[in-house]
């Protein structure tokens, strides 16, 4: 369906606070309507928000909306409505599997993705799922991925920019995301290395982009610091310690207590402890059910233990190649200081850049969702200056 060239303009400008009083169900709402920058999927959204107070009635609206859409000819806006009722679907609900296969088969559609440009990515036992965009004469090779909650199909129209600004792009869904986790059953793993020798060996790629979204933001580090063949690291949005992030979801009053528990592997203490605040807030249950998932972990102790790997802290003096650093002036998952702290401990880099999108910009969110063109258009212009130097 898709048939033109997509630039950095086809992304909507704007992130907006009122489309439900809920912050996390709010970021969501603008995060599935910044893919598509269709007004009408805004203006359904605010009709329907103020009759949303679970993630039940959420899910159930959202399945709605989209059999709307597929029934007036909307295919992209009735896919992201399907990953957005996705995104909240529990694991275990049988409907989860059918909302992400049909959201998989609409994004497949809608850009005219041919079974030649989807590929198996041998990995361990199993496969990565991976998809690869070459315009006529590439002037280069970008490599991209996602982080805790990824589909690497939601990315498809950032990984068609980049292709049609002339790159070739391999975007895949490493373990613990999308396909390569649903179908192939590869929990996530802190040795993302692994996974990006795999991309490459199978492509035969080198002197490639690496670029991680959200908690690729720690995955492209560790990458990096492991791999000679990335030349280049965009880190969008930057991730140095992911432990610290989950943990910032627990009440300020409590966090010490929780330190401790955690600490002295007091187990039943702390899955008791978070069975009662899951039960309190829908992003910590969300977080933690999702965590739960991707890692393979059977108790929220279990997934948290796994989550202290995730840190840069030990490997990024390893990292050796030209870097570009992003952050959200108000992300409201990954602290501000995780962003001055990563650059602080990139001591051996070739070159690092930092950019800091603000309010103003409409990109201070996370991962720029108000304003993606501008974080692609960033990401751009530093790869060709980057290129240029080394040319």
């Amino acid at each position: 369906m898709l048939n033109k060239k997509m630039t950095n303009k086809d992304f909507p400008i704007g992130f907006y606070n009122d489309l439900h009083p809920d912050f996390s169900i709010n970021f969501q709402m603008n995060r599935f309507y910044n893919w598509t920058n269709d007004p009408g999927m805004l203006n359904e959204m605010r009709k329907v928000s103020p009759s949303i107070h679970t993630y039940t009635e959420y899910i159930d609206t959202f399945l709605a909306l989209s059999k709307k859409a597929l029934s007036e000819g909307q295919p992209l806006r009735a896919a992201y409505y399907l990953r957005g009722a996705e995104f909240y679907i529990p694991s275990h609900n049988p409907q989860k599997e059918t909302a992400r296969k049909q959201f998989i088969a609409l994004m497949q559609g809608y850009f005219n993705i041919s079974q030649d440009q989807h590929h198996k990515v041998p990995y361990e036992t199993s496969f990565l799922s991976a998809y690869r965009f070459t315009p006529e004469h590439p002037k280069g090779t970008i490599v991209l991925f996602g982080g805790f909650d990824s589909y690497v199909e939601e990315l498809f129209l950032m990984a068609i920019v980049f292709k049609d600004a002339g790159y070739d792009v391999v975007c895949f869904d490493g373990p613990g995301q999308g396909i390569t986790l649903e179908d192939n059953k590869i929990p996530m793993t802190p040795e993302w290395e692994k996974p990006v020798k795999a991309v490459l060996d199978f492509f035969n790629l080198n002197n490639v982009t690496l670029i991680g979204m959200s908690l690729g933001g720690y995955l492209v580090i560790r990458a990096a610091a492991f791999e000679s063949r990335i030349e280049r690291v965009i880190a969008d949005d930057v991730c140095a310690n992911f432990y610290e992030i989950v943990s910032r979801q627990i009440p300020d009053n409590f966090r010490e207590q929780f330190h401790s528990l955690m600490i002295n592997e007091k187990i039943p203490e702390v899955n008791a402890i978070f069975e009662k605040l899951m039960g309190k807030s829908l992003m910590l249950e969300w977080a933690i059910n999702q965590g739960m998932h991707i890692t393979g972990s059977q108790t929220p102790y279990e997934f948290l233990r796994k989550m202290i790997s995730y840190n840069t802290t030990e490997i990024s003096s390893l990292v050796l190649q030209d870097v570009l650093l992003m952050a959200a002036q108000e992300d409201h998952y990954i602290p501000l200081n995780q962003f001055f702290e990563q650059s602080q401990t990139l001591t051996n880099v070739r070159s690092l850049t930092t950019r800091l999108f603000t309010r103003k910009e409409q990109a201070h969110n996370h991962c720029h969702m108000g304003n993606i063109g501008l974080s692609i258009d960033v990401m751009l212009n530093w790869i060709q200056q980057v290129e240029n130097k080394q040319s």
